[in-house]
């Protein structure tokens, strides 16, 4: 073979793995983004909580960092969020990263779309499930774990009585954190069920409980959204109870650095949303399955007035 012959062959053997290369690393051809992948993304989220858009930031910088489409549609139902599933599946989307908090209504869609070939991954809220609605991939917290963890850091802290505000009656996972905080704490335990976003309500509920049981000493929420509203019901039924929440939002940071909220439990909610788009983009562009057939766990951990300044600038920017 001719010295070139045999330049113009390495040069295009090369050129064929930079293109490769290219392709997997993120690096996008003008042929690469006329197959631009589309991805949709089905939460559970109710209107008014700063939690999912935390969680939906970190998808968008995902999908943005990846250069994917990203379709994001939530509804706190289960009889929606599994209407939703069906839709997007009819869009012939390239993956969808869902959350199941309801897996009889949401399990058959799920299996659908699994059939209509497309890859699904779960996050936050699903983790006992994920593998039976066949999911490739879950992210998230194991909810049971992080009550138990939270029964436990309430045996520490002295407290006999506790409250937990449950915003959305029926959601596995809020059930979950619900039954670990049963399971390891040694005091009295009661919940409040709510029916959604309406602080009002939420408000007049909390205090009419609180009024009626002066034992409570600690009203635990179940979402970061109603923790200044329990510290406000507590001032109004001048009660001494103290108050902590799951979840980390900017506003629960502020609270914890003036001392009216005890502490909050942080599951990443950014890292979630960031992680399951990912995750169906290594898959759909390399074949990466992530976690060995376990869950990737990033919660939970305890945010308190001795580490809230680590967290703070980041809560600030809207990550955390």
């Amino acid at each position: 073979m001719s010295e070139k012959k045999c330049n113009i062959r390495s040069t295009t053997v090369l050129t064929t793995i930079l293109l490769s290369v290219a392709i997997v690393g993120g690096t996008r051809t003008a042929s690469a983004k006329q197959n631009e992948l589309k991805f949709a993304m089905v939460t559970h989220a109710q209107t008014g909580d700063a939690y999912w858009s935390i969680v939906r930031k970190g998808a968008e910088a995902a999908a943005k960092n990846d250069h994917v489409r990203l379709i994001y549609q939530n509804n706190p139902n289960a009889a929606g969020e599994a209407q939703l599933i069906t839709n997007v599946a009819q869009q012939h989307v390239d993956g969808i990263a869902v959350t199941i908090p309801f897996p009889d209504a949401e399990i058959p869609a799920l299996r659908q779309a699994e059939n209509e070939g497309i890859p699904i991954v779960g996050l936050n809220a699903g983790l006992g499930v994920w593998k039976k609605a066949g999911l490739l991939m879950y992210v998230g917290e194991d909810e049971k774990i992080a009550g138990e963890a939270v029964g436990k850091r309430l045996n520490s802290l002295g407290a006999k009585d506790v409250l937990v505000v449950d915003q959305l009656q029926g959601a596995k996972n809020l059930d979950d954190r619900y039954d670990g905080i049963k399971k390891t704490f040694k005091g009295k335990v009661k919940v409040l069920y709510l029916s959604g976003f309406d602080m009002a309500v939420a408000q007049s509920r909390i205090v009419a409980k609180l009024q009626q049981d002066h034992n409570i000493d600690y009203v635990i929420t179940l979402g970061a959204p109603f923790a200044p509203t329990a510290i406000q019901s507590v001032k109004m039924a001048n009660s001494k109870a103290k108050v902590a929440t799951f979840d980390l939002s900017p506003q629960a940071v502020h609270l914890i650095q003036e001392g009216k909220l005890q502490f909050a439990v942080d599951q990443q909610p950014y890292l979630q949303g960031y992680e399951a788009v990912d995750f169906l983009w290594l898959y759909k562009t390399n074949g990466d399955v992530v976690g060995g057939g376990k869950p990737v766990l990033t919660g939970p951990s305890f945010v308190t007035s001795k580490n809230v300044a680590a967290v703070a600038k980041f809560a600030k920017r809207g990550t955390r």
